[in-house]
């Protein structure tokens, strides 16, 4: 890595817990050169304003998340397993090394659907990522005969995805772990009965 690089990547390491936790309206250039120890001119000598850091913290997030996930995927061995990681993870996430301020594609649609379409456009291309991957994995525990054959993989694989961010979204705005658990058991019984 050049100079340049290893700056642009310490930046990003720094401010990226800030932006999943703040947001990117909540983020001052303050907060930027507080947690890097850089002056604005270090910052946007090396990113052309606060929407690219915001960009590249958002990317550095999701990373950080997908890793986790795909780790535990790896190490299991049916297509229901591969499925029940995101149960098990998202009911322990706060013991999983998740990114500070928690999910960053729920943190990040909920922010920008509005304001912001490039970080809008960034939350929108995560969530066809994660759609595709368990929808993958769905296919496959089909063709394994794992799940049951007619299954309507796109709608079950939203349907995952909104029912967890649901879960986290109503957990943050409650501070009820049960309501987490409760919500995350219920994906527990689909992935099941699949």
């Amino acid at each position: 890595m050049s100079k340049a690089e290893k700056t642009r990547q310490y930046i990003v390491e720094k401010t990226a817990p800030i932006f999943n936790t703040k947001g990117f309206a909540g983020t001052s250039l303050t907060d930027m050169t507080e947690a890097t120890g850089l002056t604005k001119g270090s910052i946007y000598g090396n990113f052309a304003n606060k929407d690219e850091v915001a960009l590249a913290c958002f990317d550095f997030n999701f990373k950080k998340v997908v890793n986790i996930i795909d780790s535990a995927i790896e190490k299991e061995a049916t297509y229901r397993g591969k499925l029940l990681v995101y149960t098990t993870i998202y009911d322990n996430f706060l013991n999983a090394p998740f990114p500070t301020g928690g999910c960053p594609v729920l943190n990040t649609a909920i922010e920008s659907d509005d304001t912001h379409p490039s970080l809008r456009a960034k939350s929108a291309e995560a969530i066809g990522n994660w759609k595709n991957k368990i929808a993958g994995i769905l296919n496959k525990g089909i063709e394994a005969g794992e799940f049951k054959p007619g299954l309507d993989v796109e709608q079950t694989a939203l349907t995952f995805i909104a029912t967890i961010e649901g879960a986290i979204m109503i957990t943050k705005a409650t501070g009820k772990l049960n309501y987490r658990t409760a919500i995350l058991n219920a994906i527990e019984n689909m992935i099941n009965a699949l």
